[in-house]
């Protein structure tokens, strides 16, 4: 945004500002897109009568604004210095590039250090505003752009019924409840070091870690290598100290008892002190330590069976020590911690309840796991404990006294960590390893008891009083005291060990026409090869050649769906503009991106007007090739050509001009150079498809060989198989299974359903297409020219018409419909009109009007279609034109919904009537099928 013009009477034309600002739609994108090659959050605001009051003009506006959001100060914006921002405000500024800097300070507020952001002027809409800004995770992004909004309508006019400390509480606690906690941060921080990808599956802690075949899962702390029955063990904490004591391994004496009777006569049979626990608890819940006799065992009992699920509770003998938390990693130490109780020390001066408003006041200390330390509570549970010592809440300890507030030093009771990693015995090591081999977690959270975990517990005495299943991880990487161990790396070594992948590699196709062909044609290739491809595309999502949806799969859902199948080990997605648009691109990076070409459609939705336009939105895919991925480019679309300045890897050309041209001229530069491209070279045999890599020449293939290029007639078929093969080359495929994959690739309805599908019905050739635009319909009909004199010239009972069906979508420009009628008036003898089921906003009949505009006004230029007729429905369209169809004639079906179609057509064959004139309705016994 350029700066305000000082011109006061400009500026104040408008007369007393209004709080207008508000936010007209909202996008998320979760991944590369037209604005950042980064997941992001697009805002159009509409700032109403705001548009004519810059910063500068509001009074105090900068001033309270800095004062609610001081981290506004550190902001560079366009400056590229600190306080570039303020200086913006104060030069005067829009508050659409306000509402921007605000939702990323919010953000900041809660830890999510995003600075990502840019603010555009929406064209030719006056006052309305692109607002885009970078986000961690999706809801407290959207929550910081909402409270922006009121935030800047509060400045501009006080809103009394806005409190701004509790509105930015209320945010900073919901963001909290969505962030992960964290052993489940390290872990994530740790894989994305690594280039790891990252995938959320719900809103708490389960994510994936990888694509495909390769993916981890990982839920805090277990993982997909975590056993089953291994987490049950440890969960039972009898049957955990059965199997220790069985292993020869330091185990306090214990017994399960499930009445205060029988908990009573254990206690008396091990001796006092004893411990009553739950059997299956965790987080030290309903524990009670150093219970001296029958009366505290018979008061424990039920805290304790409250905790368990199963209502059985464990007594075991007291240890006297340290309590120290081993974390054993695949098998080897990784941490060990000391944990100290939740505690207090006196000062001689302050009362324990001072003490402790003063120990939780640390900005370290939260509710439950959200930081790094937990608050102490203040409960009865507490209270007892202050109790036992002689304290009450109102006491004043003496200087130096420590006073405990809890029994366990379990950090979520708020107790503090000491790091002793370094300082353990060796065997006591042993010992800790062997517990969790013992249980069989890959992940182990073992619990010391022992006077010092510097000498041998053989020898001073000590336990192994519990095994822990997905242990924290918060005491490790943030100890209170000493040194933060890196223990999420152990966790992704074991996950992903050094030299194994974690990314699948990724084709993505765009372009106007062709996407889904070329897609299915590289499937077919790959899957020669014996990989297990995830295929997205207009028809549904394919895994490994099986149908698993049926929808239009070209946007970034469908790609999220085929990167988390564990089958997958190859993607191949069709990429939509709408897609990009809407969300994104789904996912990080592709490896390859091809990109067929540009053309004049969907054009004047969301806000693409033009083919320039259109061309920034699929160059998307380009921008995401990384520097060891390609680019696969067609060098005869101007548009696409230009988009070879936005990758950064390799580029691949493909084009179908012949030698002597500018665009050969070209291709043979970049290959002097060392690149690779894929050409079509005319010969006496045919056209061959040439593989040039440097200047080596590889033949591939002839193209009338390619069954779906029918002998070479179809040329849209020749392009994809082109951009096919040069995607496969890219993606290391060799040129033995690519020339085999196009071989056998054919436009059949089984393998390319509405593509070209070729059946012929009582003697009529019939091609079943799924054209719905004009510059599609260009190649048809080229298509239609070439095949058609083929047919001219076989034919033995005249000169066979040409009968096409056709339609485009309702939400096409109006030119467009009547552009693609003319162009099929050029090439069909008569045109059939129909429409699509859904009309897109438009009224029945206003479709099909229109392109029986543009089929009229090419007939009165002269064009071949003698007829043009308008049937509206898909399948009475289909019949009317099979009922005038002579046998040897050609009928091209433009489909909305080709499996109704193509039913139709088996319909009309089986009822086939023997002894009928050319024309089956021309029989006066025959009736067309109802």
């Amino acid at each position: 945004m350029t700066d305000v013009d000082q011109d006061a009477g400009a500026q104040m034309r408008a007369g007393r500002p209004e709080p207008d600002l508000r936010i007209v739609e909202t996008r998320v994108y979760r991944g590369a897109n037209v604005w950042s090659y980064e997941k992001a959050i697009h805002l159009v605001v509409d700032l109403g009568s705001l548009e004519d009051f810059p910063t500068n003009t509001i009074p105090g506006f900068t001033e309270h604004l800095l004062e609610l959001l001081p981290a506004l100060r550190d902001h560079s914006c366009s400056r590229g210095r600190r306080g570039g921002f303020v200086e913006r405000l104060e030069e005067g500024t829009w508050l659409g590039h306000v509402t921007e800097h605000c939702a990323l300070a919010l953000q900041q507020v809660v830890g999510h250090d995003i600075r990502r952001g840019k603010t555009r002027q929406v064209k030719g809409e006056r006052g309305r505003y692109n607002v885009i800004f970078g986000y961690v995770d999706e809801r407290v992004g959207l929550a910081a752009a909402r409270l922006a909004v009121r935030l800047v309508n509060h400045l501009v006019r006080p809103d009394p019924e806005l409190d701004v400390a509790d509105e930015i509480e209320r945010f900073i606690l919901q963001a909290e409840r969505t962030a992960f906690g964290p052993s489940t941060q390290a872990i994530i921080d740790e894989a994305v070091s690594r280039d790891i990808p990252w995938l959320r599956l719900n809103q708490y802690s389960l994510v994936q870690l990888g694509q495909g075949v390769h993916a981890k899962r990982i839920r805090a702390t277990m993982t997909s290598e975590t056993s089953s029955i291994a987490v049950d063990i440890a969960s039972d904490k009898d049957l955990t100290t059965t199997l220790l004591a069985a292993a020869g391994l330091p185990v306090p004496k214990q017994d399960a008892v499930s009445t205060a009777d029988q908990a009573v006569t254990v206690a008396n049979r091990i001796g006092y002190p004893v411990v009553v626990k739950p059997l299956d608890g965790n987080h030290g819940r309903g524990v009670c330590l150093d219970l001296p006799d029958e009366q505290a065992v018979r008061e424990a009992f039920p805290i304790a069976q409250e905790q368990s699920r199963r209502g059985t509770v464990v007594v075991e003998s007291f240890v006297l020590g340290k309590d120290y938390r081993c974390l054993i990693i695949d098998g080897r130490m990784a941490a060990i911690a000391e944990r100290v109780p939740a505690h207090v020390i006196g000062d001689g001066t302050a009362t324990v309840q001072e003490l402790v408003d003063l120990t939780n006041a640390d900005p370290r200390r939260g509710v439950g796991h959200e930081k790094i330390l937990t608050r102490i509570k203040v409960d009865a549970a507490a209270e007892e404990v202050l109790s036992g010592q002689g304290h009450t809440w109102s006491s004043v300890p003496a200087e130096g006294e420590m006073v405990k507030l809890a029994l366990t030093g379990n950090m979520s009771t708020g107790g503090i960590s000491i790091d002793r990693t370094f300082e353990a015995h060796p065997e006591n090591v042993e010992i800790a390893e062997e517990a969790a081999r013992m249980i069989g977690l890959d992940i182990a959270g073992i619990d010391f008891i022992c006077p010092d975990i510097t000498q041998p517990v053989r020898e001073t005495g000590g336990a192994i009083c519990e095994v822990n299943a997905a242990p924290g991880f918060r005491m490790h990487t943030h100890p209170t005291i000493g040194e933060p161990q890196y223990i999420a790396k152990p966790v992704v070594d074991m996950l992903f060990p050094p030299g194994t992948p974690s990314r699948i590699p990724i084709v993505a196709v765009t372009g106007t026409n062709g996407k889904t062909t070329t897609a299915r044609m590289i499937s077919h290739i790959l899957k020669g090869m014996g990989r297990k491809v995830g295929m997205t595309s207009t028809d549904g999502v394919v895994i490994d050649e099986r149908l698993l949806i049926r929808a239009d799969a070209s946007g970034p859902r469908s790609a999220r769906m085929v990167l988390q199948n564990p089958r997958v080990d190859f993607a191949v997605f069709e990429v939509a503009r709408g897609g990009i648009l809407r969300e994104g691109l789904g996912y990080e990076r592709n490896d390859v991106a091809v990109v067929l070409n540009v053309q004049p459609d969907h054009l004047g939705l969301r806000g693409i007007d033009t083919v320039e336009q259109l061309a920034d939105v699929k160059a998307v895919l380009v921008e995401a090739v990384p520097r060891t991925g390609h680019a696969v480019l067609n060098a005869d679309d101007p548009l696409v050509r230009e988009m070879r300045r936005r990758c950064s890897g390799q580029v691949v050309w493909f084009s179908m001009e012949g030698p002597g041209t500018e665009v050969r001229d070209m291709i043979d530069a970049h290959c002097r150079r060392g690149g690779k491209a894929l050409v079509v070279e005319p010969t006496d045999r045919g056209d061959l498809i040439v593989v040039r890599h440097g200047r080596r020449d590889m033949q591939l293939t002839w193209t009338h060989t390619l069954p779906s290029t029918f002998g070479g007639r179809a040329r849209m078929n020749v392009q994809n198989a082109l951009a096919a093969a040069a995607a496969a080359f890219a993606a290391g495929a060799p040129l033995h299974d690519i020339r085999q994959g196009l071989r056998s690739f054919s436009t059949n309805y089984y393998l390319s359903p509405g593509r070209l599908n070729e059946v012929e019905v009582n003697g009529v050739n019939v091609i079943v297409d799924y054209c719905h635009n004009a510059p599609g319909m260009k190649m048809l009909g080229d298509f239609v020219d070439r095949l058609g004199e083929s047919l001219d010239a076989a034919s033995e009972l005249g000169k066979p018409s040409r009968i096409g069906i056709v339609s485009t979508a309702g939400d096409r420009r109006d030119e467009d419909m009547r552009e693609l009628g003319e162009i099929a008036a050029r090439h069909f003898d008569v045109v059939i009109v129909r429409e699509d089921t859904a009309l897109r906003g438009r009224k029945r009949g206003e479709t099909a009007a229109l392109v029986t505009e543009g089929v009229r006004a090419s007939m009165e230029r002269g064009a071949r279609c003698k007829q043009v007729e308008t049937v509206l429905d898909e399948i009475d369209a289909v019949r009317h034109a099979m009922s005038r169809a002579n046998r040897g004639d050609l009928l091209v079906v433009c489909v909305d919904k080709h499996p109704s179609v193509m039913a139709e057509l088996e319909n009309w064959s089986q009822q086939a009537h023997p002894g009928a004139s050319d024309n089956p309705v021309a029989d006066p016994d025959y009736t067309p099928p109802a």
